[in-house]
């Protein structure tokens, strides 16, 4: 029997016949909100006073209602009772609201950080969902449309530098409401689009956490132990990245403006290192990709505290071959989860991989960013268990324990 979606058939029009390039824009333009204060941390530490240590504990207000949304999506089963595209909609236009109110209270570090936590729950509606919807529409090759999707979301983290570079002769507040107005423009995009005909629209009630029986499945472990220690060392790094390229910056003598520009570069071209990871998955699978793309990562992770005296201009470059490779991998390992999980509970399984992947972020931000000021570089060797854990896991499983999804 053919699912809601598959009856209803896709939107007629442009959105219709190109579904993964709309549910990739919709990404970049609702993850926008994810750093969307990082990338105006300079203004707001000159009008406000933010610290690292106050940019390190707002980072970390999102990452916390991120976690706290996936947990609810995976524990209440929403994830897959109601529709991805509803879901995505509706969280993209609360954060779109959301992360407006911030420039009314950016002064008070409480409020803020509430607001961050909150604009973290929204993103729980739009990160996992969005997979799902990829899923849903192209699962023969979801590694190379994940690839895409994990890409644009890579874009949409650095989106927030870039707006400020483009807006430098305006207020802060500026590229903050940008991003709300390109949220909203994400909620339109997707609902309009709708779910894929290629997995079910809805699952029944089910039990609680009925996503956890993803766990007991073998493949599906060590994907998800390979995405738990890419978490680890990603969202530090993606963190530190201003202030790594603001050391290089300082020793070239090169003007404070170009700070969001090379930030920006720095994250972004990890979009370029997602794409590249899709296609290659293609020819050698979604496995081998992960395990190079991790390993690249770490060695750079392991080598960079020994190389702060080399020329920055070098270093530079090695922080953007970090970027490109630091994000990589996790569309492979959510192409990996997604042919292992429970087709009818894939939603809530993605979801609450997502959560403890999120969750470990929480303690590699917060330590990064506070010894940043007494240890910098040094701090990087403290991301380091995590590309060795993803290393292990992935060497526990071969690629014939994945099989495309029929």
């Amino acid at each position: 029997m053919p699912t809601p979606a598959a009856q209803a058939g896709p939107p007629a029009g442009w959105i219709g016949r190109h579904p993964v390039t709309v549910i990739v824009l919709a990404q970049l333009f609702g993850t926008s909100l994810w750093f969307s204060i990082n990338g105006v941390a300079v203004s707001l530490h000159r009008e406000t006073g933010l610290t690292e240590a106050g940019l390190g504990l707002l980072t970390v207000g999102v990452q916390a209602g991120f976690i706290t949304g996936t947990l609810l999506l995976a524990g209440t089963g929403l994830a897959d009772r109601v529709r991805a595209s509803r879901l995505f909609a509706g969280a993209a236009v609360a954060g779109a609201l959301v992360n407006a109110a911030f420039i009314l209270t950016a002064h008070d570090l409480t409020v803020a950080w509430l607001l961050r936590f909150v604009t973290g729950l929204c993103l729980a509606g739009i990160y996992p969902l969005g997979m799902k919807l990829v899923v849903s529409w192209t699962p023969k090759h979801a590694g190379a449309a994940l690839g895409w999707l994990l890409g644009m979301l890579t874009l949409g983290i650095a989106l927030p530098h870039l707006l400020r570079g483009v807006t430098l002769d305006l207020p802060w507040q500026w590229p903050m409401a940008i991003s709300s107005l390109l949220a909203l423009l994400a909620a339109v995009m997707v609902h309009r689009l709708g779910d894929g005909p290629h997995l079910p629209a809805t699952a029944g009630p089910g039990r609680p956490w009925a996503g956890l029986v993803a766990f007991t499945r073998r493949p599906f472990r060590a994907a998800a132990l390979g995405y738990f220690g890419h978490c680890w060392e990603l969202f530090a790094f993606w963190t530190l990245v201003p202030l790594l390229v603001l050391r290089e910056m300082l020793r070239l003598e090169w003007p404070l403006p170009w700070l969001p520009w090379l930030a920006f570069a720095v994250i972004g071209v990890g979009s370029a290192g997602c794409v590249l990871g899709g296609r290659l998955s293609r020819r050698t699978g979604s496995l081998r990709v992960a395990r190079w793309a991790l390993g690249i990562s770490g060695t750079l992770c392991l080598v960079y505290p020994f190389l702060g005296h080399l020329p920055p201009a070098f270093l530079l470059l090695l922080l953007a071959l970090w970027g490109l490779t630091v994000i990589a991998d996790s569309p492979q390992f959510t192409a990996l989860a997604s042919l292992s999980a429970p087709g009818e509970r894939l939603g809530a399984a993605l979801a609450m991989m997502n959560a403890v992947g999120f969750a470990l972020t929480i303690p590699s931000i917060a330590v990064v960013t506070r010894l940043w000021p007494s240890q910098e570089l040094a701090v990087l060797w403290l991301m380091l268990p995590g590309p060795v854990l993803g290393l292990w896991a992935l060497g526990r499983v071969r690629a014939s324990d994945y099989v495309t999804r029929r």
